[in-house]
């Protein structure tokens, strides 16, 4: 047996076994990791209104924890509308509901000739009773369940607030670690690095609060005009999902306002769904590169691409998370990419009409473009190629003629 063989063998259980007790403790912090991550966004968010307190003579203590107290204040608030929504919501659905379920059976009555009545809807309810009592027992099972998730959630929220208090307080402290760790060269790198993401990310969250804050107030006078009850409420739930869920944020807070108007009026459901289209098609078009050209440009392509890997990555939070950590990048990037002027050309427009009369840049001798003076296709220019001698044909023949330089000089005088 070779001596190294047993040295080998030994290595390699060693280094096995760091393997599976770091892929042990990676799973185990996982959700630590996302925790902070989730934690230094919120800390990079928040740090600009920090600084714009502390410039003005504030301790960096005090304004983390005014500003602090304002975001928990307007989460509270949100949260606080919403379960007062869902409450009155799921009450007047209940009121309605015998009503919704009479027109329900007239229609499909009317329309699909058959005799149905509500009672044998009740009795078959009634027949089918195991059915319901199995939904019950399912969902007696699933309160222990659920309860426990409320609580953990509760607990990673107060755990992100915790961590977002404590980066965003000592934030130059932090700051200043980290460069003790670096070469001086690389101080002013990492530093450059850290503006950009606080003034990304930041950008990015006071963009789409003030986003919210409008289409709130849209939504909330035309739901007033409407008359639905709880129109406060209901256009705060749209203007916060709207604005802070990526990509399906519309639809999802859409949903709700049209519930709530089929239980009034059914007609105001399509008034809803017409004026959601038509608010969003104003937000994405007109309202909303205005507001985030200095804050947050990332192509729409970009965004999509960015959510749906953020999803993948690290579900519900990579995808909120996915915009503004584009956003980092894409500025960080740009001070370091070498960018090279493009020239004019009509194949980078496409444009039919500029390809038509204008000559690509250094194709002077590779042909005319087709239409362009000086091609065949030019009535204008035809005679010129031809009595110049460049032609074919005729234009050779004359030009052998005698009288080539007099056609030569026309030539040019049309072309000119």
């Amino acid at each position: 047996m070779p001596r190294w063989l047993p040295r080998a063998l030994l290595l390699a259980f060693v280094l096995l076994g760091a393997y599976q007790l770091t892929d042990w403790a990676a799973h185990k912090l996982f959700g630590l990791f996302t925790m902070m991550l989730v934690a230094f966004f919120v800390s990079l968010a928040m740090e600009p209104a920090v600084d714009m307190l502390a410039a003005r003579g504030i301790g960096r203590g005090w304004a983390t924890g005014a500003v602090f107290v304002i975001l928990f204040g307007c989460v509270a608030g949100f949260l606080a509308a919403l379960v007062t929504l869902l409450v009155q919501t799921v009450t007047n659905l209940l009121r309605e509901l015998p009503r919704l379920l009479n027109e329900l059976v007239d229609f499909v009555n009317h329309h699909f000739h058959q005799h149905f009545t509500t009672d044998q809807l009740r009795d078959r309810l009634l027949h089918d009773s195991n059915i319901l009592s199995g939904y019950a027992e399912r969902a007696a099972n699933n309160v222990w369940g659920l309860s426990s998730t409320i609580l953990g959630g509760l607990v990673q929220f107060l755990t992100i607030a915790l961590f977002s208090i404590y980066l965003t307080a000592d934030g130059p402290k932090l700051r200043r670690t980290i460069c003790s760790l670096l070469p001086p060269q690389r101080q002013a790198t990492v530093l450059h690095a850290w503006d950009l993401a606080i003034g990304k990310t930041g950008g990015y969250l006071y963009s789409r609060a003030l986003l919210a804050v409008i289409s709130a107030v849209a939504h909330w006078v035309f739901l007033a005009i409407l008359g639905l009850p709880n129109a406060l409420a209901l256009g705060v739930w749209f203007g916060v999902v709207a604005s802070f869920v990526p990509t399906v944020g519309t639809y999802i807070a859409g949903i709700l306002p049209i519930l709530v108007a089929l239980t009034i009026h059914p007609i105001d459901a399509l008034w809803v769904l017409g004026f959601v289209v038509l608010y969003q098609w104003f937000q994405d078009y007109l309202l909303q590169p205005r507001i985030t050209a200095r804050t947050v440009d990332v192509n729409a392509a970009v965004a999509l691409l960015a959510v749906l890997a953020g999803g993948a990555l690290l579900g519900a939070v990579g995808a909120l998370l996915a915009i503004p950590a584009t956003a980092t990048v894409q500025a960080f990037l740009s001070e370091y990419v070498t960018r090279y002027e493009v020239a004019e050309d009509p194949r980078i427009e496409r444009d039919e009409h500029r390809s038509r009369w204008r000559l690509p840049p250094g194709r002077a001798g590779a042909g005319p473009v087709a239409g362009a003076p000086g091609s065949d296709g030019d009535p204008e220019s035809k005679g010129g190629n031809e009595s110049g001698g460049q032609g074919t044909g005729e234009g050779d023949e004359r030009a052998g003629t005698g009288d080539g330089n007099e056609r030569t000089a026309d030539g040019d005088d049309t072309s000119s």
